[in-house]
């Protein structure tokens, strides 16, 4: 994996390596709330592994590569948290001490428009990956709605409705306040998630975050985002429909992508120039709208891309200094 690695961005990774005790530095801030915009890999990057770090040193090797937000990938949970509440704890410490917006990806295993015992399943592996984010501090747990059904599109989408309103519902039972569940916009058509969809789940079940796949919406739409116009089309879209704060605050994900006539095929490297969509045209558009969005990468190169995309904002912005 080292082979892909630009040299700048070895700095603190070189140093973890040859200092394998870190001393952390708080970085006094006092809330995590995205004030700016914020970038961030969806994992642990390889290149991480292959030094030993362990999950607790992830938010100050990324706050060393000027990162800060990670999408922790409980996508293989069953239906109880599988990491002890401990390492959760001191995950979101770490975060906290170098400023590092969490959040968790949930499981893959959810199909809310699935069969009865699909659906309470379903249910439960998303209240244990709640579970999971408030213990470390994430806000929101992003995960993907499920599959269209026989019965056709319109009822599996009530289907999803309803059964999302009965996990926020169970949520507060719970004590699971601090926690938003973010469905996702998805890259197949037959997967329940278009934008519509997405901006009317946001708009009737509380507890909702926007979670705007970049990739996946320019694969179900055939490529449509080509140009900063498209990007600002649907950020217009989503302010009327759910007001200025909802997208100025909205979670994304982004890779290049490929796709069929189907939909999504893969992710991809920002530098593949083949695939859209381009991150310098939705640069433009989060300056414009002076937007504080959560940008996950999910390309294959989780941090080196982070890092890039944060550059595109900057120069996009004008900026030189991101912080102190």
């Amino acid at each position: 994996m080292r082979i892909y690695r630009d040299n700048r961005y070895l700095t603190s990774a070189s140093r973890f390596k040859r200092n394998l005790v870190l001393t952390r530095k708080p970085s006094g801030a006092d809330t995590q709330m995205a004030t700016r915009p914020r970038f961030g890999p969806a994992g642990v990057p390889p290149y991480f592994r292959e030094l030993g770090a362990e999950l607790a040193d992830v938010p100050l090797l990324l706050r060393e590569e000027e990162l800060d937000a990670f999408e922790y990938q409980a996508s293989r949970w069953g239906q109880v948290p599988q990491m002890k509440q401990e390492h959760a704890e001191q995950l979101g410490l770490e975060a906290r001490k170098n400023d590092v917006l969490l959040s968790v990806h949930g499981s893959y295993f959810v199909n809310l428009a699935g069969t009865k015992e699909v659906l309470e399943g379903s249910k439960r592996r998303l209240i244990a990956c709640a579970t999971g984010a408030q213990w470390m501090g994430a806000y929101v747990v992003v995960f993907h709605l499920g599959y269209y059904g026989p019965a056709g599109r319109a009822k599996s989408f009530s289907d999803c409705a309803q059964a999302l309103k009965d996990v926020v519902q169970d949520m507060g039972v719970l004590g699971l306040r601090n926690v938003k569940l973010g469905p996702e916009t998805m890259g197949k058509h037959v997967q329940v998630g278009s934008l519509e969809e997405i901006l009317t789940l946001c708009e009737t079940v509380e507890g909702t975050q926007l979670v705007i796949d970049w990739g996946h919406l320019h694969a179900r739409t055939g490529g449509r985002l080509k140009t900063a116009d498209d990007f600002r089309a649907i950020a217009e879209q989503a302010e009327k429909r759910l007001g200025t704060d909802a997208v100025r605050n909205m979670h994304c994900h982004f890779s290049k992508i490929e796709f069929t006539k189907h939909g999504e095929r893969r992710h991809h490297i920002l530098d593949e120039k083949r695939f859209g969509p381009d991150f310098e045209s939705f640069a433009k558009v989060i300056v414009d709208f002076k937007l504080h969005p959560v940008v996950i990468c999910e390309t294959p190169y989780l941090d080196v891309d982070s890092r890039k995309m944060r550059e595109a904002y900057l120069k996009a912005a004008g900026v030189s200094v991101w912080w102190k």
